[in-house]
């Protein structure tokens, strides 16, 4: 199966970087190592924070010498994560990582940047993607407005037009469900499109927001939500929503949690303090219920129903290589599912590696990150082009 004519490659969001500098000091300590051991070309999915956007951008020919460094070192770049907007890796990200969400004026300039910085990037002749995040968390008070964030992305829309027109490069967005958020299963995001669509209608830029707006398809994130990834796939497909870029990505599977003790305290040791780990429980009858993150207290008092669930999954991103970690399985099968549907498609999106976790993974001591993500762009590269 072959998806794409691009280099296969990871995001770069699993680096800390706050500064040009420290973008580039990543591609020398882990992109290029893994490229090296590859032994193929390896795209570098860039994410580009906040400040590191500011200082691009207020630098003179400030996009041409970031091209220039990717140059030197032999790296494609065709598509962005302007997700996260802050600092990605502070000692506590979990819910603030949606902020801001999709009806603030920030969330709309900064991913018109990076668009913009991603156009002076791209290899001649190919478009680029953006993906960010699925307008907000459901768990904020109130949740951010649907209507507005419609009036947003149509806004972007028609921006990336005029890029497009200005610069000869097409750079989509590709918003990303995910679990707890306002687009986290593909009904959610199939409702919300229909409501962007009609928006972009009446302010004459449906065409725009067709071309330019789509999805980032993660595959852990409709894992943990125990979707199937063919139906969903398909039902995207069916509905006119384009899927502008596909994250390859796994999470944690633990059946029969009631029964499996040992798994369940396996799972304590992936109770961390940085990132929101939501955990989603598939009960007999096909219900699914959910916690909005994997604690210790979910973990010593998870409640009956979740106790007599088929299984348990939780959005935390594995090595995409790993069929187990222990007493725990991973979602890996669903990769291949997922690609297998992609691969059905009149398009090819762009694929990535997103384990962002490396620094947050239980362990003995510090993780070898270049052979990690070594290994899970072989492996994937295998599922791509079987032998």
């Amino acid at each position: 199966m072959t998806l794409s004519r691009l280099p296969l490659g990871y995001c770069t969001n699993v680096h800390p970087a706050q500064t040009v500098a420290g973008v580039v000091e990543g591609l020398d300590r882990f992109t290029v190592p893994v490229q090296r051991r590859v032994g193929r070309p390896v795209a570098a999915g860039l994410w580009l924070a906040r400040p590191v956007v500011d200082e691009i951008l207020a630098t003179p020919d400030g996009i041409t010498r970031l091209a220039a460094e990717l140059q030197r070192r032999g790296l494609t770049t065709y598509t962005l994560n302007a997700f996260p907007y802050g600092d990605f890796h502070a000692a506590r990200v979990k819910e603030q990582v949606y902020r801001p969400d999709w009806t603030t004026p920030e969330r709309e300039a900064y991913t018109l940047q990076c668009a913009a910085i991603l156009a002076g990037l791209l290899p001649a002749g190919e478009d680029g993607s953006v993906s960010t995040l699925p307008i907000g968390f459901k768990g904020f008070n109130p949740p951010p407005d649907f209507t507005a964030a419609a009036e947003r992305l149509t806004a972007v829309a028609v921006g990336l037009a005029r890029l497009k027109d200005e610069t000869g490069r097409a750079v989509r967005i590709a918003i990303e469900p995910e679990p707890f958020c306002l687009l986290e299963t593909t009904d959610e995001a199939v409702a919300f499109f229909d409501k962007l669509w009609q928006t972009a209608a009446h302010r004459g830029a449906e065409t725009a927001v067709r071309e330019y707006i789509g999805l980032c398809y993660d595959v852990c994130h409709q894992a943990v939500l125990f979707e199937d990834q063919a139906t969903s796939v398909r039902a995207l497909d069916r509905t006119g929503i384009r899927i502008n870029k596909v994250q390859v990505s796994c999470a944690i599977h633990l059946e029969r949690p009631g029964e499996n003790s040992a798994g369940r305290d396996a799972l304590r040791r992936y109770v961390e303090p940085r990132y929101l780990h939501q955990t989603y429980a598939k009960l007999e009858d096909g219900r699914v219920v959910k916690a909005v993150d994997l604690t210790e207290g979910v973990l010593a008092n998870p409640g009956a129903e979740f106790l007599a669930a088929d299984a348990w999954r939780v959005h935390f991103h594995v090595p995409v290589n790993a069929d187990r970690l222990g007493p725990l399985a991973t979602t890996r099968p669903d990769v291949k599912a997922a690609l297998d549907a992609i691969a059905g498609l009149s398009y090819a999106p762009h694929l990535e590696v997103e384990t962002y976790t490396w620094e947050v993974m239980p362990g003995d001591g510090p993780p070898d990150v270049v052979a990690g993500l070594t290994a899970e762009i072989e492996a994937t590269q295998r599922i791509l082009t079987p032998a």
